[in-house]
């Protein structure tokens, strides 16, 4: 990721504390819920780890491929479990990981990275910044998905004082906190994609 290394931290504290929690709730609530807990906690997870800044912890070269290959299999089991959000996610993860991904001594050609760029995009591969176009798209769903989200997260009207005995139950705590962080992390993953 590109940007100043405070907001790389500002990333890894917004997705681990996230991913932390989903982790805390794995025993909670039915089966369902504790798939949906794991599947955040890993995201969250992933998403710190991934957000670490390059100048604070050097990073062996393989690091891209093992997010890639993880958050790969992720992605085709949220799939197999119809988790359209979890798989979405995932290929996000894949392809942040991707593009992650530089070639030592500057490619092929020689001329070092921008030589290596030129000759990627007239392939029409991905280079170091992901593909403009695919960026968006992933952009534009995160954008709708945290607004989406977040508005669903926004409590009901309160009731006047007269309407307290009529009152509707509130609802469980623990739901609230994980639709919430739902909307941390998508906000994470957008300021992960715009960072790319």
């Amino acid at each position: 990721m590109h940007g100043p290394p405070w907001v790389g931290w500002l990333l890894v504290l917004l997705c681990a504390g996230a991913g932390a929690y989903c982790l805390s709730s794995v025993r909670r609530g039915t089966a369902a819920q504790r798939r949906e807990a794991r599947g955040e906690a890993l995201m969250g997870l992933g998403m710190a780890a991934m957000a670490v800044p390059a100048s604070a912890v050097a990073q062996p070269s393989w690091t891209p491929w093992a997010f890639a290959a993880v958050f790969g299999a992720a992605g085709l089991w949220a799939l197999l479990l119809r988790h359209p959000h979890h798989a979405v996610g995932a290929a996000a993860m894949v392809y942040m990981a991707l593009a992650m991904v530089s070639v030592p001594g500057g490619g092929p050609e020689g001329g070092g990275h921008a030589a290596h760029t030129e000759s990627m995009e007239r392939a029409g591969a991905m280079g170091p910044g992901g593909l403009p176009a695919f960026t968006a798209l992933l952009l534009a769903y995160y954008a709708v998905y945290v607004v989406v989200a977040g508005v669903r997260l926004a409590p009901a009207a309160t009731p006047d004082a007269a309407d307290v005995g009529t009152a509707v139950p509130v609802r469980a705590a623990w739901p609230e906190v994980v639709g919430a962080c739902r909307v941390a992390m998508g906000i994470g993953m957008f300021a992960m994609l715009l960072a790319l």
